[in-house]
Parts: C-alpha cells; structure tokens; sequence
C-alpha cells in the first residue's frame, strides 16, 4: 500500500472535491517537479488551472528511491523556477530526504492549486475543449499539460519468469536497503544509473554482488580541479537543443552516464569493483535450468563506457586550452582490472552453486499513456512533439528526458522547458474543434486501445528511461 500522501504538500484539504464539471483554462495531470514548474510560471502569469497529482507532490523521490539515494548532479543545478537551491552545500549531493523537502519548500513558495490523490484517467478532445477523466469525477479544461514523467511502469523483462520460485526478485524502483534482501549473494541485472549504485550499495555492505553488466557509459566524478558537471555545464553542454544532434530520437533514449554523489562524490569504477570481489558479466541472454547465459561482451562494455568518459575528458581539456583557463593538469586513469579467460568472464552461472537468493531488476521505466486518447504517439508509443508541444493543438508535454536538451530531465533544465510551454500556451488558441471521426482512423472515439492492463496482460510499456 503507497504511503498517505504528506499533510505538508498538500494544498486542497482532505476530502478530494468531486471536481465533476469542474472547467479551468488548463489542467495540469501531474504533481512532480516538472508539472509544479508549469504551475509556477502559469500563476505568475495570472492563468486559472489545476495541477492533478495521483498521490503526493514530488512522491516519487520519497517512495521510489533506495535509502541511500542521492543526487548524481551538484545542488547548485536545482534551478526549479524562482527557487534554486537554497541549502548550505551547493557543491553537495543532496539525500532523498533533502530532496523532498527541497520540494516541499518549493510548493510551499508559491502555493500552487494542486488537489492530490486524483488520478487521471482519460484524456479526449471534445469540441472546443478537452475532458480529463478521473476517479474524483471527469473536468474539463481549454488546454491540458502531460506532465506524468518518464518513471511510471518498472519494466522486468518476461526473461524473469525463468527464474526459480525460491529466489527473492525486486525492481529498482522497489529496492531499499540490502537488509531487504535474504542472506546470500545478490544478482544485479543493468548498469545504468541505478543498477551501479545499487550494486556499490550491495557492496559497501558487505554483500556478494554479481554484476550482469550493459552498454551504459561512464562520466568522471571530477577532472582537473572541477566536477565534471560544471565543466559541462560551462561548456554549454546542458543547454544544448537536442535538434541540432543529427540523430534525434537516439539521443532521446541514451542511457546516462553512471556516477555517484555519494559521501561528497566519486567515480563508480566498476572494475575496481572486480579487485574487491564483485562478480562482473556480460549482457544477460538467457535463463534455462537455475542457469543463466551471458553475452561475452564484459571487456567491450569495460571499455566503451571508458572510452565514453576518456571523451569527456578530452572535450573538457579542448575547452580549457581554448579558453585559456588556468586549471592544474590532470593524469588519465589507467584500467585497474581486466577481465581474464572464461574465469573472469563466465559464459554460464549456476545460481545455486553461486549462493544468489536474490535479484534486483535495475532495467528501466516505461510510459503508460493509454489514457490518453488522442493519435499524437510515434510506434513505439511515444509521444511527438517539439520542444513539449504536440500536433493536438492545446496539448503539451513536460518532463521528459531530453524534451529539448540534457537538462530537461533534470532540476537544472526544467524550467525554461515549463517556460517555453506556458509561452505557447499562452500564444495558442484553442478554438478549433475537432472533427469528430477524423482523428479516429484507427478505431472509435471510445475505444482505440485496452483501458488498462486487466484488459491485455500482456501489453508492454514503452521504455521511456533506463
């Protein structure tokens, strides 16, 4: 059961208002730190609205994170609009806890009409207005805001079915502590942000981890006197619009880079890892048996998220020789551990005979946009638009990972994307009805797909992050 949403953010009293008839200029569906955003620039400029979060503001930090989570990226990139980052540490990590109350204050500066504990659960045009349905009554608005994120449904692979009953399986997003876990040895599967932080957390206390590794890169902590963040950020790269990248919908789905905030920040070196006693492998292929079947590609995805922070590297190098800047001259790391013959790379693992009781999922997020009945999604299921904005005139998205730049998805860049939205909504008119039969080519105006996942078991999300 999800915890009571915290008396603190919430703005509309219980009980939830019966918003049945309900009609405001916009409605934003979504109460994180992308649709607040929104919220904040539409009340400075005087819209009438309503901000629709299914639990609580900013619930996700709270209740889908690790203990030990913390922030990948400086406090001073929390530029949430009118409210930076207001602690003592600007050079620091903040904590899960910080950051909730980080978004606490946020809400609290500017007193939001946010009604929590409403979930949204359809999404049409009518007319010369949308109707948003939910479980509080259906309400109507001129122009509607998706600001739901991109971490909605935790994405297992149906490779996980394969495994033995006996073995404990969580999600990242379920993962806590590795007291949560039984005793015994621990099989993490994905090294994105998430599965090398937790597999550090699995280590540091102790426990035996095996590591299936990916293709996700790998950043420096620091470089030449600086975290490599702000390096990055004076090199315009955060702010750089992801249409001028040749491949657009590429750069849109990279998986991050791994590094961590933690204890004041450093490298994640996987391979020093290795030296300690952590178990690296390739690419997970198969599940047969109590065995499990890895690529051979552990070297190559070594090297390649090296080679990606070897990169960085010598693009922060150009940028101080071309600014003349004086910084101290730093010595590239060398590889600390390769990986040797099959004993260091195994092509099978007997999970028995390894001693693992348990298995954390760390492979990502998809989207659940069935509600929303409009044609405005790519194959895969993705929504189209241009800098948030949709080909459903009146209909935006906010918070989705490289929406227009790097910093996008990140408190350092949802600002001026919440900006650039509220801009248009306020230049656009919604007075163009639509044409009722026109926009339903693939189906009826009630019914274009299942309304939910009791009526198709086996609908996948689309992946929307890693």
């Amino acid at each position: 059961m999800s915890p009571q949403p915290d008396a603190h953010l919430r703005i509309v009293p219980d009980p939830v208002p019966d918003l049945e008839g309900t009609h405001r200029s916009v409605v934003v569906v979504g109460g994180g730190q992308a649709g607040l955003s929104v919220s904040w620039w539409l009340t400075r400029r005087g819209i009438d609205h309503l901000v629709l979060e299914a639990s609580s503001a900013g619930h996700e930090w709270q209740d889908r994170r690790w203990d030990s989570f913390c922030l990948v990226t400086p406090n001073w990139q929390c530029a949430l609009p009118g409210f930076g980052y207001d602690g003592p540490d600007p050079d620091g990590f903040m904590v899960r806890d910080e950051i909730t109350a980080y978004l606490r204050r946020f809400v609290t500066s500017f007193g939001p009409p946010l009604v929590e504990g409403v979930r949204a659960t359809g999404l049409r045009a009518r007319e010369d207005r949308f109707e948003i349905g939910t479980d509080h009554g259906a309400l109507t608005a001129d122009q509607v805001v998706v600001a739901t994120g991109p971490y909605q449904v935790a994405r297992t692979p149906r490779l996980a079915e394969r495994l033995p009953d006996q073995l404990v399986q969580v999600h990242s997003s379920a993962y806590r502590n590795p007291e949560q876990l039984p005793e015994g040895a621990v099989l993490v599967i994905g090294t994105g942000q998430s599965g090398c932080q937790i597999a550090e957390d699995l280590h540091l206390a102790g426990r035996t981890v095996h590591l299936a590794t990916g293709t996700a890169p790998r950043v420096a902590r620091f470089y030449r006197g600086r975290d490599c963040v702000a390096w990055l950020s004076e090199m315009g790269t955060y702010t750089k619009g992801v249409d001028q990248f040749p491949d657009v919908d590429a750069v849109r789905h990279r998986t991050n880079h791994y590094v961590t905030g933690r204890d004041g920040g450093r490298d994640i070196d996987l391979r020093r890892f290795a030296l300690e006693g952590m178990e690296l492998h390739g690419r997970l292929l198969g599940i047969a048996n109590g065995r499990l079947r890895f690529a051979g590609d552990l070297r190559a995805n070594l090297d390649g998220a090296d080679a990606v922070a070897e990169g960085i590297k010598d693009s922060i190098d150009a940028w101080i020789a071309a600014q003349g800047i004086d910084a101290p001259v730093e010595e590239r790391r060398r590889p600390v551990w390769e990986p040797g013959p099959e004993a260091d790379d195994p092509a099978e693992l007997d999970l028995a005979a390894a001693g693992i009781t348990s298995v954390v999922w760390a492979t990502g997020y998809g989207r659940d946009d069935r509600w929303i009945e409009l044609p405005i999604f790519d194959g895969r299921g993705y929504p189209t638009h241009d800098r948030g904005v949709t080909s459903q005139p009146g209909l935006y998205f906010i918070g989705l990972p490289w929406q227009y730049t790097w910093g996008s998805g990140r408190f350092s860049g949802v600002a001026s994307d919440a900006e650039h939205v509220v801009d248009r909504i306020l230049a656009t008119r919604h007075d163009a009805a639509v044409a009722d039969g026109l926009h339903w080519l693939a189906g009826t105006p009630t019914s274009t797909f299942p309304t939910g996942p009791a009526d198709d078991p086996d609908w996948v999300a689309p992946r929307s992050a890693s």
